[in-house]
């Protein structure tokens, strides 16, 4: 019997030690050598010091920046470990709002932030992706027209002429990937911190 398993012992350790250790080291190493910036996070820096990823969303809420997607993410309650409470941007627990089209819940808060937005800039058409979250919760890009539709508030709000801030805009959006894959798209973080180096 012995001389029936010890076989598949040794194939179990073997293949544990190529898929579960030298397989994702060798791969590690390989991607911090093809794409060091990506395989570290694709951190942002400012001054020497790390103001957020490229790949993961914050929130804005001051009116001198622009704001991304608004965020499902969710932390437990320091009051109450059975309840969650928003965490917009948590990295630690990212995921959707599990609401679905026919949620009260849902519908109000959709129908909420669109009357808020309406109301920074009435002549424009609310953009949807203001309004929705997306699947992770950690979405850290808008569409153009996202970040357009904010153009009135945010030169308001920095005392700046609306066609500077909106060529600002247009210099930070990024195409389809080959041209072809995705969406034309804004990264915010990147966005705002171009904002803040053009006001300086």
């Amino acid at each position: 019997m012995l001389k029936e398993i010890r076989p598949a012992i040794i194939v179990l350790v073997v293949l544990t030690l190529i898929t579960g250790l030298a397989y994702p080291l060798a791969m590690t190493a390989l991607a911090g050598v093809i794409f060091p910036k990506q395989a570290q996070g694709s951190l942002i820096e400012r001054d020497g010091k790390v103001v957020g990823s490229a790949l993961i969303g914050q929130e804005f809420k001051d009116d001198k920046y622009f704001h991304g997607r608004p965020s499902a993410t969710t932390a437990p309650d320091p009051a109450d470990s059975t309840k969650t409470v928003p965490a917009p941007y948590n990295a630690a627990n990212s995921g959707g709002a599990n609401l679905g089209p026919t949620s009260k819940a849902l519908s109000d808060r959709v129908k909420e932030d669109v009357d808020k937005l309406r109301g920074e800039n009435p002549s424009l058409p609310v953009p949807i992706d203001l309004v929705t979250t997306t699947a992770s919760g950690l979405d850290p890009d808008i569409s153009p027209e996202g970040a357009l539709f904010q153009v009135p508030r945010v030169a308001k709000a920095r005392n700046l002429p609306e066609d500077a801030v909106r060529k600002l805009v247009e210099q930070q959006i990024e195409g389809r990937l080959a041209g072809l894959l995705g969406e034309p798209r804004v990264n915010v973080l990147a966005l705002n911190l171009a904002l803040d180096q053009a006001t300086k």
